[in-house]
């Protein structure tokens, strides 16, 4: 393909990607899915087609996917439910490989164990990206949206560790249960550490991230970073992007100026949108190279191989989800509850409920990760033979893929606005309204130990003009949590007032910024003169929030 050919298709799929966007936040439905069935859709007609290159994917695209999610990951919440993260994210990934490689060993005409452990390992783990856009998007509570960032966050090292195990048993390596155990904690832990490493690296440079070109630039070497220093040393480097992310997000206040935080998110959100959107297209693109060496099985093999594909992915998750809440406190999957609650925390940590069970069921969505990892699988084996029912797996997996990503990832959101599951939107916004006034209170007071100490009437003339303003700003915050108090249900109250405020105010930004505009056109303002106060109006109209209502 030349260069030509693939920058054309490279800009057909951003073209494709944002009128995709465009329509699915008109529609609701989710951008994930229908990208999949759009790049299906391409893969039938005559024409170029993309291959997936496993290598490509684990090591250009996986980093950056994970990474970013883990920034945006909160280290308080997920590890006040690592019980359950740790269930969903091993034992369950260990549980569905087993069952679909004992299902193809007994079911599967000619199959063997561990073919079937390896397809297992990689239709385990759940690529949440479709099923979190969806559950924020409907408000899904935060322990629920936790405990699925942290599955998707931890399952891959888990299921591509098993994979590498598996693989080595059907090539014909020597098979030990001792030595796969002991390779899984090594890689494990191993992971661990490199990303601990990488984050301890990237906050001892924190003086030079002050400036935001820099910052930027270190932020996206480091997924790439920590997986390379993983891989070298025989480790997970997936485990090794994760964890360096929890850390490097968990310090961002103290690692960055706010000019190269802002930066940073904005560069992250846009990796995230192009990358995703190119991964779901590619997903669907697949479908002629899976279905390519199906010729030479029997219609009743490929049915049985795909039912207990699909029906250990689909049925053991609620199964799994609903038996542990049968064991001992100390060992069921659980939710961390409010960490501002006054109860103890053993009246906080409660079992989930069935909605959530539902929910949680519905979520495991599969992406590109398992096409990635089963293509990774190899052609031959040791003894030169091909590599057994390698086709038949290809397709089971695509299966797997197409029948969670499309098939939940479009029905989700009306599960959870049926379950009636939704964040107390009036908590949260009192909680961030009352975080505010904390703030502003503690700027006063110290404005208060300023005053105490030695300085002129110009200092005395700034530090009165800050009072008031803050005073302002502390009145407005504080009759929001009046208004907050009184309201009956877990809404956010609209006020008028509020609301009218920052009408006014978009305004007269918009009013400034024409003015402006025709200072530049004038000739009275040169361009990088109306480029500064423009940033400057710009800011604070990002400060204004998206939705009136929810302050």
């Amino acid at each position: 393909m030349s260069v030509e050919t693939t920058l054309l298709f490279i800009l057909a799929g951003v073209a494709v990607i944002v009128g995709v966007r465009w329509f699915a936040d008109r529609t609701g439905l989710p951008a994930a899915a229908l990208l999949t069935l759009l790049g299906i859709l391409y893969a039938l007609l005559p024409g170029p087609n993309v291959d997936l290159e496993p290598e490509l994917i684990l090591t250009l695209v996986l980093p950056p996917l994970l990474y970013s999610a883990a920034l945006d990951s909160s280290l308080i919440d997920i590890r006040r439910n690592l019980r359950t993260v740790i269930s969903l994210s091993v034992v369950l990934v260990l549980v569905t490989a087993l069952l679909i490689g004992i299902g193809f060993h007994f079911f599967v005409a000619g199959a063997t164990l561990a073919a079937g452990v390896a397809l297992g390992a990689a239709v385990a783990p759940p690529d949440p990206v479709a099923a979190l856009a969806v559950g924020k998007k409907v408000g899904l509570p935060r322990n629920i949206v936790t405990l699925v960032q942290g599955e998707g966050l931890l399952n891959d090292a888990t299921a591509l560790t098993l994979l590498s195990v598996a693989v080595s048993a059907a090539v014909g390596h020597k098979f030990s249960f001792s030595a796969a155990v002991g390779e899984f904690v090594i890689s494990a832990t191993g992971g661990v550490i490199a990303g601990i490493v990488v984050a301890y690296v990237v906050r001892a440079a924190r003086p030079i991230q002050r400036d935001p070109l820099i910052a930027n630039a270190v932020s996206l070497a480091t997924p790439f970073v920590a997986y390379l220093l993983a891989e070298r040393v025989h480790v997970s480097g997936v485990l090794a992007v994760v964890v360096a992310g929890l850390i490097v997000g968990h310090d961002a206040g103290r690692l960055a100026s706010g000019a190269s935080r802002l930066q940073v998110t904005a560069v992250w959100r846009l990796v995230d949108f192009l990358l995703e959107g190119l991964v779901f297209l590619l997903i669907g693109q697949q479908l002629p190279r899976v279905i390519d060496g199906l010729s030479e099985y029997p219609t009743s093999t490929i049915v049985i191989a795909v039912a207990v594909s699909v029906g250990v992915v689909l049925l053991l998750r609620p199964l799994f989800l609903v038996l542990t809440q049968m064991l001992p406190r100390s060992m069921h999957a659980r939710l961390g509850g409010d960490p501002a609650s006054d109860e103890d925390t053993s009246a906080r940590e409660r079992r989930l409920d069935g909605r959530e069970i539902v929910a949680l069921s519905w979520s495991g969505t599969r992406g590109v990760i398992t096409l990635a990892a089963v293509f990774t699988i190899p052609a031959r084996t040791r003894s030169g033979q091909s590599f057994p029912d390698l086709d038949l797996l290809l397709f089971c997996a695509f299966v797997v893929v197409l029948v969670t990503l499309v098939g939940q990832g479009i029905t989700f959101a009306p599960l959870v606005r049926m379950l009636g599951l939704k964040a107390n939107e009036a908590d949260k916004v009192r909680l961030r309204n009352e975080a505010r006034s904390a703030s502003v209170q503690t700027a006063l007071d110290r404005l208060e130990e300023i005053q105490q100490q030695r300085h002129d009437h110009v200092e005395d003339h700034a530090i009165e003009t800050m009072r008031k303003q803050l005073g302002s700003r502390l009145d407005r915050y504080r009759r929001r949590l009046d208004l907050l108090e009184l309201a009956d249900s877990d809404e956010v109250p609209v006020s008028p007032q509020y609301e009218a405020a920052l009408r006014v105010r978009r305004s007269v930004i918009d009013a400034q910024r024409e003015e402006l505009l025709r200072w530049r056109d004038a000739g009275r303002l040169s361009d990088e003169g109306m480029r500064v106060l423009e940033r400057e109006l710009d800011h604070e109209e990002r400060l204004l929030p998206d939705r009136p209502a929810h302050g």
